[in-house]
């Protein structure tokens, strides 16, 4: 069931919820936690299907916020709020709304969106593109107790990706970092098998690509051994080699969904490792509302690996890496320590 609303405000839309709901007989009870969506109408349908699909494992209000902000003075100061309303089975699993706001009220997106939260329920938002520079103090990510970036969609990714290692804050997330998810969990599974101690490893993916740096970042930050950066013809992250004292552990995924494993002592064996849709990555990321602290660790440390954008740009211009990723962490243990001693 769909309702279109013209010229409306949020206690029209609730009213119109309200009714919708009746109509069908289905209240509004089962939803877990409510998704806001900032996203622009080139944007808006590959957001709302991801949503939508994500919210069959998630139960979900589905918030979309779509901008239009026009170029012309007066359409500026005239201001209009129109929305569409989602119920049943055109809404997945749970129940959509569609936020055009025009002219002065799209610098006001938290009061219209605010009245129509879940009560007593966990927000989400999510940017697919154009993410602030600071999720936290922005007046939507300052409602929600998860914040999900994409910095992989940013026309400069790793410039992004130092940005948001600089403005961490607990509560954000980035999909860059949701991909390699399957990659972590390999590797680390690989190590159970094989507890031999790490002396290096070596990244190899595409240029530009954030969630190569990330699992880099990881790994160094885990470990404390320097990491390698190499770049490959893709798609996306294709190896990782990790040097052991008793030989190396490399996994390796040449066409972006099957990938081998190499141990020494061991046969290869064949591992799915797929790319993964936008819809899977949103709902690993539902799955849990407290604060990643192993992705914070991983950025904290990016923030000594990448510094800034210049520096972020030089790492993946398609050159090695000059710092490796594990370079800063024998200073950075020192200065703990040092810390720690003055205490």
């Amino acid at each position: 069931m769909k309702i279109d609303l013209t010229e409306t405000t949020s206690s029209k839309i609730n009213q119109a919820m309200v009714s919708a709901r009746r109509s069908i007989g289905s209240p509004a009870v089962g939803m877990v936690l409510t998704l806001v969506i900032v996203t622009d109408e080139e944007n808006a349908y590959d957001a709302l299907k991801a949503a939508s699909d994500s919210s069959r494992e998630h139960p979900s209000r589905i918030i979309a916020v779509i901008k239009r902000v026009s170029r012309s003075p007066r359409a500026r100061r005239d201001a209009r709020l129109d929305a569409e309303i989602r119920v049943g089975s055109d809404a997945g699993s749970g129940e959509t709304i569609v936020l055009r706001l025009h002219g002065e009220l799209a610098n006001h997106a938290q009061s219209v969106v605010l009245p129509l939260l879940l009560p007593d329920a966990p927000v989400v938002v999510w940017w697919p593109e154009d993410a602030p520079a600071d999720p936290a103090k922005d007046p939507l990510g300052a409602l929600a107790q998860r914040r999900i970036t994409d910095t992989y969609s940013a026309e400069h990714p790793l410039d992004e990706l130092a940005v948001r290692a600089a403005t961490y804050r607990p509560g954000d997330t980035d999909l860059a970092w949701t991909r390699i998810t399957p990659w972590r969990s390999m590797l680390a599974a690989a190590l159970d098998q094989q507890p031999a101690e790490v002396v290096s490893a070596t990244v190899e993916g595409e240029s530009d690509n954030p969630s190569c740096e990330l699992l880099a970042m990881w790994l160094a930050d885990r470990l404390g051994v320097p990491v390698e950066r190499t770049l490959s013809g893709g798609p996306g992250l294709t190896a990782v080699r990790m040097e052991t004292k008793d030989g190396a552990i490399v996994l390796d995924r040449a066409n972006g969904s099957l990938a081998t494993l190499c141990m020494v002592g061991q046969p290869d064996r064949s591992v799915a490792l797929k790319r993964r849709e936008t819809a899977e990555l949103l709902a690993e990321e539902l799955r849990r509302l407290d604060p990643d602290n192993v992705y914070a660790s991983t950025v904290k440390f990016g923030v000594e690996r990448l510094g800034g954008p210049t520096e972020a740009s030089a790492v993946g211009s398609g050159q090695k890496s000059k710092a490796p990723a594990g370079a800063a962490a024998p200073a950075a243990k020192k200065a703990a320590a040092k810390k720690a001693a003055s205490k």
